[in-house]
Parts: structure tokens; sequence; C-alpha cells
């Protein structure tokens, strides 16, 4: 075998454990964030938690995650990638044996903080590291990787569930057990981790752009808020659909529950399929149109009636390539500098959700005091005025990326 061979083969083995590091990285993620579900009413009860002490544990894991994303790229840009990628995967484990020792409020407040920190150097990590390795077919591997993030979120309540189900030497699993055994799976991507090398730590200062010029580029505020809406479209879903579907329509909540799941088959289809097309198309025009597919469908779905439920679902198939388009597109466009970018971009995109998600109930409230807040009419017309402003921020989304295209085109900087 010639020095050539040996070579390809040795370059060859490295992308594949920095593939393993990833979709295994992202399944990790989609499981330790949407376990919590079947868990926290067990948390409640245990505690004797009121609906003010769980407001507080889950706005103090919201701080834990916008925390780490505000200074991931950093550790990344400082220690290196490797270093930071396995502290990250050894800090999700050790929030798992944090979680299982949590027998007071307060230790389930700080164990869950550290989860939380681990989640956002996840997510910060996993989108730094895929910018570096994914040169080729950019737009298709950034979501082919996020698809895994998506059926991991599918399956998360369901394993969580059925671990709280069993018994394992004799001993009932508890929400604590269940956390400890779905965490101490982050010890697997450590093994690909450590067996990879990982391009980007090698870059000289002097080939970086410094912040203050970073701040000055008006693509990047752009982003920022096309990001911000797109996220709010995606996440608010979650918190919405199936309260939207009970109280409006007067749906079972398997019935309901049904109707989310095919959301999210909808959003994990796309992910898988519509990369290909994304990297012909190129990545702004493609976050115009699919961001502009999730709106029109929120606002068929919302406005059309009982009929037009479906249309939920469909809006699914439109939301899903924002996120991993975008984060495509900053490995494009900020080839040396991606870490610390992603990093700023992810920790106010984090803050606008927030807000996002907050306005979303300040609306519904206010729509339903004014139609007679306790009538079935006010309580319907509120959950809709709260939904098609899910489909406004999809429509702001497209309309930001539109003013993308035409700034970038103007400059002939497409991507």
């Amino acid at each position: 075998m010639t020095a050539l061979q040996q070579e390809t083969k040795a370059a060859k083995r490295n992308y594949t454990w920095q593939l393993l590091t990833i979709f295994i990285g992202f399944i990790i993620f989609g499981l330790s964030e949407n376990i919590k579900g079947p868990a926290i009413p067990r948390m409640q009860l245990q505690f004797h938690l009121d609906e003010g002490q769980l407001g507080t544990l889950l706005s103090l894991n919201s701080l834990g995650y916008l925390l780490a994303c505000s200074f991931t790229g950093l550790l990344v840009r400082k220690f290196g990638m490797k270093i930071v990628t396995v502290m990250t995967f050894v800090i999700m484990f050790a929030s798992g044996i944090l979680v299982w020792l949590s027998y007071s409020y307060t230790w389930l407040i700080g164990s869950n903080f550290v989860l939380y920190i681990g989640n956002g150097m996840l997510e910060i990590g996993l989108a730094i590291l895929g910018a570096r390795i994914f040169t080729k077919n950019t737009g298709t591997m950034m979501n082919l990787s996020h698809f895994f993030y998506g059926i991991s979120s599918v399956v998360a309540p369901l394993l969580a569930t059925g671990l709280m189900s069993i018994s394992l030497f004799g001993y009932a699993i508890d929400w604590r057990t269940m956390y400890l055994i779905v965490l101490a799976l982050s010890l697997i991507p450590i093994i690909p981790a450590l067996l990879s090398r990982f391009p980007g730590d090698e870059i000289k200062a002097e080939d970086r752009k410094s912040f203050k010029t970073l701040m000055k580029d008006k693509s990047l505020w752009l982003l920022i808020a096309i990001l911000t809406f797109g996220v709010v479209s995606e996440l608010s879903v979650g918190g919405w659909l199936v309260n939207f579907l009970e109280k409006s329509y007067g749906w079972t909540t398997i019935a309901a529950s049904s109707m989310l799941s095919s959301f999210f088959i909808g959003f994990s289809l796309a992910r898988l399929f519509l990369g290909p097309i994304i990297d012909r198309v190129g990545f702004t025009l493609s976050i115009i149109g699919v961001s502009m597919i999730a709106a029109i469908s929120t606002f068929i779905a919302t406005l059309g009636g009982e009929s037009y439920a479906i249309f939920f679902a469909i809006a699914g198939f439109g939301v899903a390539p924002i996120y991993p388009t975008v984060m495509a597109f900053i490995s494009k466009r900020y080839p040396n500098d991606s870490d610390v970018v992603i990093g700023f971009v992810a920790t106010i995109m984090g803050v606008g959700s927030v807000i996002g998600n907050y306005l979303i109930g300040i609306i519904i409230k206010g729509v339903k005091n004014a139609y007679g807040a306790d009538s079935s009419l006010a309580l319907m017309r509120g959950l809709q005025a709260g939904y098609l402003f899910i489909g406004v921020c999809a429509l702001l989304c497209s309309l930001l990326a539109l003013v993308m295209y035409r700034y970038l085109k103007k400059r002939n900087e497409l991507i």
C-alpha cells in the first residue's frame, strides 16, 4: 500500500469517527432534552412542588442552557475541539449522577442546571464541529445530523416512560435512575471523539476576524433575526399544539398528541430528505421557501378550522430545515470564525425564543379577556391568536431571509 493510499484510508477512518461523534452526539442531545416530560409530574409529586417552584426549575434550566451557549465557542477556541467535546459528554454523564442523588428540591435545581449547561455545550459544540467537518454537501449533512436529534426527541418520552415502568434486579426504576441510565449513554460518543482528529484548532489568530469586525456585518444580525423567528415557530409547537387542539376542538389527549407526533414525523422527514435540494437551491433561497411553507400551513390550520388540522403537521415539514440550514450558512460564510459566531447567534436566539414564548402567552390571555375570559369562544379565539403569532414568526423568518438574499446578491456573496 502506497503512502497516498494509507493517508486516504486514514482520512476516511477519521471521517467515520467524526460522523459517529456528531450523529451519536445529536441522539444524546435529543434524549437528554426530552426525557423530562414524563419525569416532571413525578418530581412535582415527590417534592410537593407548586407551579411557581416548577417554573423556577424550568427557567433555571433555560438559564444554564443560555450560559453554556455564551461560553462554549470561547472554550473551543482556547482548548480545542477534542477537549471540549469530551468534557461536554463527561458533564452530561456527571449530571445524570447528580440527578440520581437529588433528594431535595435544592439539589434537583442544581443537578438540572448542570444538565442544561451540558445540553447547551453539546448543541453549540456539535454545531461548531459540523461547521468544521461538513465542507462538502453542507446543507445535506447539517440537516442529516439534526435528523438524529429529531428521531431521538420522538423516542425520548417513550424511553423514559418505558424505563420507569420496569424493575431492574428487583428494584423499580424511578425518575432518578431513569435519568442516570439515559445520561450514562453520554459515555458512548467519548470513544469516537477520542479517536478523531478535529480540524480548525490550527487556525491562527491573524486568520480570524475580530469580534468587533463580526458585529459590523449586517448579514450576521439578519441571520440572528431569521434564526430567532424560525426557532420560535419551531419550538412553540411542542408547547401549544396539544393545548390548542384539546381546548379549541375538544380533541382527546391521545388524538392531539398524535397530531403532535405527525408534526415531528414531517419535521424529521424534512431533515432527512430536503438536504440535497437545499444544497442545490442555495441556503438563503431555501430558508425563504421552507419558512413560507411553515407560515402558510400554520395560517391555514389555524383559520381553516378543525377540518384543516392536518396542516399543523405540514408546518413541521416547513419549519424543520431552518435551524440546520442557518448552521450550514454560518459554516460557509464564517469558516474561520464559526465557533464564536455560532455561540453568539445561539445565545441571542435563545433569549429571543424565551421572549417569543412569553409573548404567545400574553397574546392568548389578552385576546381571551377581550372576548370574555370565561367563555369557550374566548378561549378558542385566544388560542387562535397565539397560534397565529407562531405563523407570523415563520412569515417574518421568510421575509427577513428575502432581505438577506437581496443584500447578499447585491454584494455578489450569495451562498
